[in-house]
């Protein structure tokens, strides 16, 4: 392990929160993103070799990666795009698949499409800004106001300053929302689709008469780890159509991991927090 990152996943699961969803017994080691070196494959491994430097979002499971060695399945792995760091390409794979797979295989977003990104300037938020760019999409997310520039930079046409405007009042028919922020916010998100229009939520349940009364379809979704699908957006790294988004850098040791935690249980932290290993 050269580097990972943290992501809300690794902090709700540490208070408690995701008890009925992955009941572990602790202690648990936390951390489900990977750049790194490989030391030594399986005796029916393929596609790669010792020395080859790798990305990948493993399985999740309770030995996770704020470690020195970790491992993962082959089929979950890609190799590291050769223009980023072990730091940028470990702030990829949970975010970036995540943001993937909900504009991508979820809500399908194509040329044209109207897509709301709550939280543009997060972790997931801001490679989503940019994928539903590169689909072609006219997209609008909310932030503060001094990430107003910074979200304009990843591609976003339109700014939400959530603070001072209700954007449940600012967009109306709109095709798609990617909701990041779970509560009120997901509530108030279908107000703005169109009738047809999907929403997508990482972050708990949409109500379902919520979507019946607007005509949409609504689904909650968790990642699928896929390295095929992480191949292909180390190409579009690669060829710098999406750029890494890492925000902060903290070593690797007990309290420096604590404190990435409560910068991102803040829900304010800018783009990536990484975990520098090696």
């Amino acid at each position: 392990m050269y580097a990972t990152s943290i992501n809300p996943i690794d902090w709700k699961l540490r208070a408690g929160y995701l008890k009925q969803m992955l009941d572990w017994t602790f202690p648990i080691i936390l951390g489900w993103d990977v750049a790194g070196k490989i030391v030594e494959v399986g005796s029916e491994v393929k596609n790669f070799k010792v020395g080859d430097e790798v990305f990948a979002r493993p399985d999740t499971t309770a030995e996770g990666t704020y470690a020195e060695f970790t491992t993962v399945d082959e089929n979950l792995l890609a190799k590291k795009p050769s223009n980023l760091t072990f730091e940028e390409a470990a702030s990829i794979p949970l975010a970036g698949l995540t943001a993937w797979q909900c504009l991508v295989d979820n809500t399908k977003v194509k040329p044209g499409d109207k897509v709301l990104i709550h939280a543009g300037a997060g972790g997931v938020g801001s490679l989503a800004i940019q994928i539903a760019k590169h689909l072609g999409a006219y997209v609008a997310t909310t932030a503060s106001e001094k990430n107003e520039a910074y979200v304009k930079e990843l591609g976003a046409d339109e700014f939400i300053n959530y603070r001072i405007q209700k954007f449940e009042e600012e967009l109306s028919d709109y095709d798609v929302v990617i909701d990041t922020m779970g509560g009120d916010i997901l509530n108030k998100s279908f107000q703005v689709l169109k009738h047809g229009g999907r929403l997508v939520t990482i972050a708990g349940q949409p109500d379902p008469a919520l979507a019946e009364k607007q005509q949409v379809t609504a689904s909650s979704y968790w990642l699928t780890p896929n390295g095929e699908q992480l191949g292909e957006i180390g190409e579009l790294l690669e060829k710098e159509i999406l750029k890494p988004q890492v925000g902060n850098v903290f070593d690797f040791s007990a309290e420096a991991l604590q404190k990435a935690h409560e910068l991102s249980e803040t829900h304010h932290a800018q783009g990536k927090i990484v975990i520098k290993v090696k």
